[in-house]
Order: C-alpha cells, then structure tokens, then sequence
C-alpha cells in the first residue's frame, strides 16, 4: 500500500474510541454542564467583588454624560447584570475546555488537526468583536444619539437602559464575529463551498443590513452601517479562509 493511503488511514482513525451507552453518554453530559454551570457561579461572585471597576470601565465610551438612578436599587439590579454577564465571559474558557471534552472522543485524528486553531480562531474573534463594540460602535451610537437632542433636553442617561445598550450590543457584535468559524466548520464539513459562499453575495449584503438593524440596540443609521460593514468583511474574509483550504 502507498505510504499516503496508509496516512489517510491513520488520520480516520479515532484514538480515544471508548464504547459508552447512551446512558454514559448522558452522565458525563450532565456532569460536563454541572461543571460548566460552578464556573459560571464563581466567575459571577468573583466578578460582583470586582463590579466597581468594571461598571467604570463600560461607563468610558459615554464620556462626560451623567448617570442617574430612578428607581430603588437600580444601580444594584446594574451590578448584578454586569457580573452575570462578566462571570460569563470569564467562564468562557472552562466551559469550552468542558465542551472539547465531551466531543473529543468522536473525532478522528484528521478532524483533531483542525480543533485547536478553530477554538483559537473563534476566541479570538469574540474578543475582537467585544474590542470593536466598545471602541468602535458604542461611541459612535452615543455620539449620534447624544448630539442628536444636545440643544433641547439635557443629558442624563438611566444608568440601568445604558448598561442595557452596551452589554447587549457588547455580546450580539462578539456573536457576530463568529461568522468566519461557522464559515469554516461548513466548508471543512463539505456543505457548503467558497465558491457557494461568493455566489451568494447579494444575500450577505441583504443579511448584514438586517443583522446591523436587529442586533444594534439604537437606531442610529451610523452603528448599523458600522456593524453591517463588519458582518461583510468578515463573511469575505472568512470564504479566503476556506478558499486557502482548496474547499
């Protein structure tokens, strides 16, 4: 036998290839998201200790507007938002561990080559979509929609609608900065071609104008575009991606 046909073989194989019921496989799902479910309650107390600092950190891009609590407690209802979702992110990392886990044992070696730099990839873009929320489309949403009315009411914003805004558009950008790594899991999966990917421009542009009008929380024309236009460069970058990978 050729020596590459004996290397195929090898890279379809499944090194950790256990047999387990369903009902084994249902056990340690539940401990997975047991596990899972500890380091998100930590990762929300540990950020709740901290929730000053990080309340101040996303108060930045609203620059010199004053805050206003109007009601009982809504600065702590505030806190409590902020962690959860902090707690979340920080938690991030075990729960994909935990994740990589369970499915592991059903991959072949060949598919194992591609998990790491997918994990990476993915991260990386989260955080990439988290950094041009906050930079990018949070300062230009408030900056249109402050300056719209600055000559007629005077700006004081609820501390509890603006974290609202910047926690949702925070997440809903980081989510859609994963276009790339679903672009690629469809490519090396063979549903879906580069070249079905670039037939299909008219319908990315079509999707990125609704994507920037549902997942922008203001209605401001200017964060909208922003976001589209990301979703597009993102969507092309990602077909390249699959394209350099002969798929």
């Amino acid at each position: 036998m050729p020596a590459s046909v004996d290397q195929d073989d090898d890279l379809e194989e499944f090194p950790d290839d256990i047999e387990m019921s369903l009902f084994d496989h249902l056990e340690e799902l539940r401990q997975r998201i047991f596990y899972s479910l500890i380091a998100v309650f930590f990762g929300i107390v540990g950020c709740f200790v901290f929730v000053k600092p990080i309340v101040q950190i996303l108060e930045v891009p609203a620059q010199s507007v004053k805050f206003i609590q109007i009601a009982p407690g809504e600065y702590f209802f505030v806190s409590m938002k902020t962690a959860g979702y902090s707690g979340l992110l920080v938690a991030t990392p075990f729960i994909l561990y935990q994740i990589i886990q369970f499915v592991l044992p059903g991959l072949t070696k060949r598919e194992r080559r591609f998990l790491g730099p997918i994990v990476l990839g993915s991260s990386f873009l989260f955080v990439g979509g988290l950094a041009f929320a906050y930079f990018a489309l949070i300062p230009a949403a408030l900056q249109f929609l402050i300056s719209y009315g600055a000559d007629v009411v005077e700006q004081l914003l609820s501390i509890d609608r603006y974290f609202e805004f910047i926690l949702l558009l925070l997440f809903s950008t980081g989510i859609a900065f994963q276009i790339p790594v679903i672009q690629m899991l469809l490519g090396l999966l063979g549903i879906v071609s580069s070249k079905q990917m670039l037939s299909g421009w008219r319908y990315v542009f079509l999707g990125a104008a609704i994507l920037g009008a549902v997942l922008t929380p203001s209605t401001d024309p200017l964060t909208q575009c922003l976001l589209g236009g990301a979703v597009v460069t993102l969507y092309f970058g990602g077909t390249g991606l699959v394209m350099l990978l002969g798929r």
